[in-house]
């Protein structure tokens, strides 16, 4: 996981590579350019269809109102595809030696070594690196990029493609449906366990560009996989725009967890849709990180459909100065004896604002559903904000809800005890919302847990004072 900071000149991977692509499009957003596209990555005519009429409702809806201020977002000033030199590859010697250059400082080969049992780069909109270990391929295991999918395992893929995220959702998952590139793609066969995770990495190297990869996950009958991504880009004066797609289908008895540690820049828009269907005795668990960017709208849902499945979501959140994150989790119980536990911690400092935003629904006839919901908030200075939007819809009486909301700040008492046992006071903070954010460390990978703490001491070099 990449370390950041608000500041520019501290962010650590905030570095710009002069790397031309070797395609992109003109700015801004047609027809004409997403038929372009299409056409550049050879796509077939169903899904040619698609992206043009996901264009036409992108076009029709309205922006949303009903969060943070997206009103500077200029779509006509975005590049909506660049693709980058050299063909995808399954050897990492053979990535184009300045694509490879940044993704060597960003750590990904070192990490496929030490703790992932495949990994996928993507460098703005295609991937360039996909590998897997050859035993889980042998398992029939598919760990791909989601446009090799639509080729090379067509039937698959179109069975399940846009069917949890429907093209129309909103604006940002039609924006995404017209323009889609890169993404992974995964299918794991009846009672297979990937031992080890899987593990994708996107960065945006290019100035003012959309990123709009599509996730497709599909845990087949009594299947487990674990699958991380971390996410960054270079620092800029002008805005970026992420809008990203992810579909999990959760079949009978199996288990996903999604763990995402999003650590844009300060310019980024960071703007994604997130669900999965848990079908019978199904758990999905969302370990949702949001660590940077300028703007995040960030709600991982969970749609319950089959009896006895259960949601398990983790929801960070840390916003400073000239930040917003507006993140939170949904879940819909529409099958009986179905559970959620949702969890949201959130701090802000610097002037940041940070908001819980969710949903818990259980529709008529969905019996005996149990919900619990807990949001922590900690906030540092009289500068920063915290708000909490809880929507409950409960339409089956023979439900169990709790919920419970904590806003804190830190006591002088702490503060003084630790600078009394030889921490600064900037040491002091960072310990006190290392601990606030425990949950999250204990279910990293430790060098994942390590560089979140580093992550925390840096923010706190200056939210203190």
């Amino acid at each position: 996981m990449p370390s950041n900071t608000t500041s520019s000149t501290k962010y650590q991977y905030g570095f710009h590579s002069d790397v031309k692509p070797a395609y992109q499009t003109e700015r801004g957003l047609s027809r004409e350019i997403v038929e372009r596209i299409s056409a550049e990555k050879n796509d077939p005519q169903w899904m040619r269809d698609f992206r043009v009429r996901a264009f036409e409702i992108f076009n029709a809806k309205k922006m949303p109102a009903w969060g943070p201020d997206l009103s500077a977002i200029d779509f006509g000033n975005i590049i909506y595809y660049a693709k980058p030199e050299g063909a995808q590859t399954r050897e990492w010697k053979d990535v184009p030696k300045d694509i490879k250059k940044t993704f060597d400082k960003l750590g990904v080969p070192e990490a496929e070594r030490k703790f992932f049992a495949g990994v996928g780069a993507q460098y703005d909109s295609e991937t360039v690196y996909h590998n897997i270990q050859k035993n889980l391929e042998k398992q029939g295991i598919i760990f791909t990029d989601t446009g090799t999918a639509l080729k090379k395992y067509p039937d698959l893929f179109r069975q399940y493609f846009g069917t949890v995220v429907p093209i129309g959702d909103n604006k940002f998952a039609a924006l995404n449906s017209a323009c889609w590139s890169g993404g992974s793609f995964i299918y794991v066969p009846k009672g297979v366990k990937v031992a080890m995770p899987l593990q994708a990495y996107f960065r945006i190297n290019t100035k003012n560009i959309g990123q709009f990869e599509r996730t497709l996950i599909i845990a087949d009958e009594g299947s487990d996989v674990h699958y991380i991504e971390g996410c960054t880009a270079p620092v800029y004066t002008t805005d970026a725009l992420h809008a990203a797609v992810v579909e999990i289908i959760a079949k009978k008895g199996s288990r996903v967890r999604y763990t995402t540690i999003q650590n844009w820049s300060a310019n980024v828009y960071n703007l994604v849709t997130k669900r999965a269907r848990a079908e019978e005795n199904a758990l999905v668990e969302w370990i949702d990180g949001n660590l940077g960017s300028k703007i995040t709208m960030k709600y991982p849902s969970v749609f319950l459909v089959g009896r006895g499945a259960r949601a398990d979501i983790l929801s960070v959140a840390l916003a400073g100065k000239g930040q917003c994150q507006d993140a939170g989790a949904k879940v819909v119980h529409m099958a009986s004896d179905t559970s959620s536990n949702i969890v949201s911690k959130s701090v802000a400092f610097g002037g940041g604002r940070t908001a819980y935003r969710g949903l818990a629904q259980v529709v008529k006839g969905a019996k005996n559903a149990k919900i619990k919901v807990r949001c922590d908030a900690l906030i540092l200075d009289k500068q920063s904000r915290s708000d909490t939007y809880p929507t409950m819809k409960i339409e089956e009486q023979d439900t169990r809800i709790e919920h419970e909301a904590t806003v804190s700040r830190i006591s002088e008492k702490e503060l003084f005890y630790l600078k009394s046992r030889g921490f600064s006071e900037t040491e002091a903070a960072s310990l006190v919302v290392a601990g606030f954010f425990e949950p999250l460390a204990k279910i990293l990978p430790a060098d994942y847990a390590l560089e979140l703490n580093r992550l925390i001491e840096m923010e706190m070099e200056n939210a203190i004072g």
